[in-house]
């Protein structure tokens, strides 16, 4: 979404202009020769635009099939008339998990806000941000992203209605028991006939390759939808599940969720499933900085720059039953560490323009 360009006239308040944030929208910054960034304290910063720094969260995507198994009619004379045993005797509902995906996206890090202040009479750097206040550029425009639509769940298709290929004799029948029977008969009536348009020995056999393909299909058809009346009929549903995990720090094991084969995608406290274990671990470490005067003198010239993060890449694994369903490496700014843009990069006398990852808040583009 391009963002709109909002000319402040006056000097608000932090609170309005962190309001005025979640709308999207390039605000104008009004600088001395230096732009003033501080970090952000409510009720002692008085002016200026309060932006975040994000953290790096996912939202984790589950597709999972659900089998519903319902018993046929005539289960109780499966045996007895088609030599069907162990056909299921009740409804019952099996999960299995088919795929994990992460996306990962920008969380405004309450513990990283900062303010630029306002000042008028001067250049007016224009910074973008986003709806949440995510800080999305300097003096350039910049789109913000959104994560993509889930997936649609899908129906299966319903097992058809078998009284559709029932004879006026076995609808009429005076009970349930006789209604199998007669329904068993038919099943080995279409089988018969089957078998004599294989070996062409049926009188209406068709010559054409085609046709003959066409009505074998048919008695297929006939005799299964029949025959679910004793085995019973299964139906697979594709479902989709969604969660966000903000991992906190990294982790060797951690429950994402849990998931039952008869249950399906369960909530990490409920025991009924067994554990989706998420592992996060940063690949890299940022040096500390090692204290010197220089560093020190460099320091005090950026106090009032433009807070980023630095992230750092880092893996992240998601395991279910032995199977390993995610591995990925992609950086995260709560394992990095925040660095200062020079605040002489955005003075009067240059227009450095800036574009930042929303996902993590590390720097993009820097163009002068």
């Amino acid at each position: 979404m391009k963002k709109s360009i909002l000319f402040l006239t006056l000097c608000l308040t932090a609170v309005s202009m962190s309001a005025q944030s979640k709308a999207g929208g390039l605000l104008p910054v009004f600088s001395s020769s230096q732009t003033d960034v501080e970090p952000f304290v409510p009720g002692s910063t008085l002016e200026g635009v309060c932006y975040f720094l994000p953290r790096t969260a996912f939202r984790v995507t589950v597709i999972a099939e659900k089998t519903t198994t319902r018993p046929g009619d005539f289960c109780k004379y499966a045996d007895r008339y088609l030599r069907l045993p162990n056909v299921p005797t009740e409804e019952s509902v099996q999960w299995s998990l088919k795929s994990i995906t992460l996306e990962p996206y920008g969380k405004p890090d309450k513990n990283k806000a900062f303010n630029i202040k306002l000042k008028s009479k001067t250049v007016a750097p224009l910074v973008g941000l986003s709806r949440d206040g995510l800080l999305l550029s300097i003096n350039c425009d910049a789109d913000e992203s959104f994560l993509p639509d889930l997936p649609k769940p899908e129906k299966g298709a319903a097992p058809e209605n078998p009284r559709t290929y029932m004879t006026q004799e076995i609808i009429a029948a005076g009970s349930t028991a006789k209604m199998a029977e007669l329904c068993a008969q038919e099943i080995y009536d279409i089988r018969d006939s089957k078998n004599a348009l294989i070996r062409g020995e049926a009188d209406n056999t068709p010559k054409d390759g085609a046709q003959l393909k066409l009505m074998l299909d048919q008695l297929d058809k006939q005799a299964s939808v029949l025959e679910s009346l004793f085995s019973g009929t299964t139906q697979t549903d594709t479902e989709v599940f969604s969660l966000y995990y903000d991992p906190q720090e990294e982790t060797d094991r951690d429950v994402l969720f849990r998931f039952s084969q008869k249950l399906g995608v369960l909530d990490f406290e409920n025991l009924a499933g067994e554990p989706v274990i998420v592992s996060v671990k940063a690949l890299e470490t940022i040096p500390a900085a090692v204290p010197s005067e220089e560093t020190a003198k460099k320091q005090a010239k950026m106090e009032h720059g433009v807070y980023y993060n630095v992230p750092v890449r880092t893996k992240v694994k998601i395991t279910y039953d032995g199977q390993e369903y995610v591995n990925m490496e992609t950086p995260m700014a709560q394992f990095g560490t925040v660095a200062i843009l020079s605040n002489t990069l955005f003075d009067k006398k240059t227009n450095t323009q800036v574009t930042f990852f929303q996902e993590t808040g590390g720097t993009k583009d820097i163009m002068e």
